[in-house]
């Protein structure tokens, strides 16, 4: 696994989680159930990639 793409990935999910923590009161109504699931599923990923990079960097 390319470990720079994933790197990328982690960092751009953790920015889009805290960004959108941040400007809740910002997003309109109709979005924010949208926005709220999609940084949880991109942070929940990034999560689970870290894990799974981790257990096969010894191999």
């Amino acid at each position: 696994m390319d470990n720079s793409n994933l790197f990328i990935f982690i960092v751009c999910a953790f920015a889009l989680g805290v960004v959108l923590i941040l400007s809740r009161n910002n997003v309109p109504p109709r979005l924010r159930r949208g926005f709220a699931l999609t940084a949880v599923i991109m942070v929940a990923v990034a999560f689970i990639l870290m894990i799974y990079s981790l257990y096969t960097m010894g191999t």
